[in-house]
């Protein structure tokens, strides 16, 4: 691949990411309402369910090639992707949602040292760097005055590291084996989960609750929020490293608060905007590379 082709490949998966987290950062309003009216671990079975059942009538055939090494990668980013949504989602009933927001995206931190541990590729000074400078810009984004550590607080760190491992994981999985085919297994796998575990803690769903705009909610979830956003994450990490899409995805914060800015007329500080700049900025730093000496 000449090098003119693999800059508009990672031009489009730049695109990709930040394609899904605009519809991430929209979705907070649904999210929001919709587990008001049903219990988190259902929500979590609905919207998984939906994004695997329209995948898997989309991509049946490539379903039909599943081995036993693809599908056990589908369990693992399956696990890891439930676990991390179901802390957070947990982790919202104990916090201020601009704490959970924060506290989640600490993932940026987390993913160049897990992806050293786990996929043997050292991050360069530059990776850290731009690392360091997310983490400040959605600090001035995401958090107020309350800077207090409560257990929701806790259960979103463990969200937060389990979105590092899932991240780390994609990218690993991402070299070798097919995207879209990751992309259907997780969702199944996550979806079994919730299935599973939302008896236990949440007892029986009530489907009476899902009338008419509900359902157009959960469908919403489903298939945008879920179906689309994790086949361009998995699509877009076949070409990006983990560090870069981590910082990309962390910007699910930044398009959370424009739409708090067209949509509910919050005002514009100047801390939102310095933590925005700040983020642009670690974008840029963590791609950079430090032009070839010619040779002589």
């Amino acid at each position: 691949m000449n090098k003119v082709n693999e800059n508009g490949i990672k031009a489009l998966s730049v695109m990709g990411l930040i394609i899904t987290t605009i519809i991430w950062g929209s979705a907070f309003a649904v999210m929001k309402n919709s587990v008001d009216v049903i219990s988190p671990t259902y929500l979590l079975a609905l919207r998984f369910t939906i994004a695997f059942a329209a995948l898997a009538a989309v991509f049946w055939k490539r379903l039909r090639r599943v081995g036993k090494k693809e599908l056990l990668c589908g369990v693992i980013l399956g696990f890891f992707l439930f676990t991390s949504y179901f802390f957070q989602t947990y982790g919202l009933k104990y916090t201020t949602a601009s704490k959970n927001a924060f506290i989640t995206t600490l993932y940026v931190i987390l993913v160049p040292f897990l992806h050293w541990f786990f996929n043997k590729k050292k991050p360069l000074k530059n990776n850290v760097g731009a690392a360091v400078i997310a983490v400040i810009g959605l600090a001035f984004i995401s958090l107020e005055g309350d800077l207090s550590v409560n257990v929701g607080d806790l259960l979103t760190l463990i969200c937060g590291l389990f979105f590092a491992f899932h991240i780390v994981f994609v990218g690993r999985y991402a070299e070798t084996y097919d995207p879209i085919l990751m992309t259907v297994l997780q969702m199944g796998v996550a979806a079994g989960l919730s299935w599973v575990i939302a008896p236990c803690l949440e007892g029986s769903l009530k489907l009476t609750v899902i009338d008419q705009s509900m359902a157009i909610s959960l469908l919403y979830l489903g298939i945008f929020s879920t179906m689309i956003c994790f086949l361009l994450q998995n699509m877009g990490q076949k070409h990006l490293s983990p560090n870069t899409s981590s910082i990309i995805l962390s910007f699910e914060s930044v398009f959370g608060l424009l739409f708090s800015v067209f949509l509910l007329g919050e005002p514009v500080t100047l801390k939102l905007l310095t933590g925005c700049s700040l983020l642009f900025l670690a974008v840029i730093l963590s791609e950079y590379r430090k032009p070839a000496k010619p040779s002589a």
